[in-house]
């Protein structure tokens, strides 16, 4: 049986977000938003490069909570987008358990860049303990 505390912390760096990353994420989630493909239309707007889907991002933090616990065990799971992710960049997802109650772990979920900014923030509640098996 795995059991969550207060202070169990979480941790995976993501991929490097390469222009081919973004190309194929605007396919598969059908998001063909020019500022995330098209280096002509970022210049025309004064934005100096493509930068990442803030949904690639959550998705990856999504990822971070499913390695560690099943996905049944998730009750919520919410962000706030706080930056861009350039490309090139090599984000760092991490979470923390802050409290167990009831039965449910919270958490504090953040993605950041190398350089320590973050670009996303959020939170996420995950039932503390796998059901015994019977």
């Amino acid at each position: 049986m795995t059991t969550l505390s207060p202070g169990d912390f979480l941790l995976i760096e993501a991929p490097r977000i390469t222009r081919s990353t973004l190309a194929l994420y605007a396919g598969a989630s059908g998001d063909h938003n020019p500022v995330h493909i098209d280096t002509d239309a970022c210049a025309a707007v004064g934005i100096p490069d493509v930068f990442a889907h803030g949904m690639l991002s959550m998705a990856y933090l999504g990822r971070l909570l499913t390695d560690w616990v099943p996905q049944g065990r998730i009750r919520s799971y919410g962000v706030r987008f706080s930056a861009i992710t350039p490309v090139n960049a090599t984000p760092v997802c991490r979470g923390t358990v802050t409290r167990v109650e009831d039965g449910l772990a919270h958490l504090d979920l953040t993605v950041s860049l190398p350089d320590g900014t973050a670009t996303l923030q959020g939170s996420a509640v995950v039932t503390a303990t796998d059901w015994p098996t019977q």
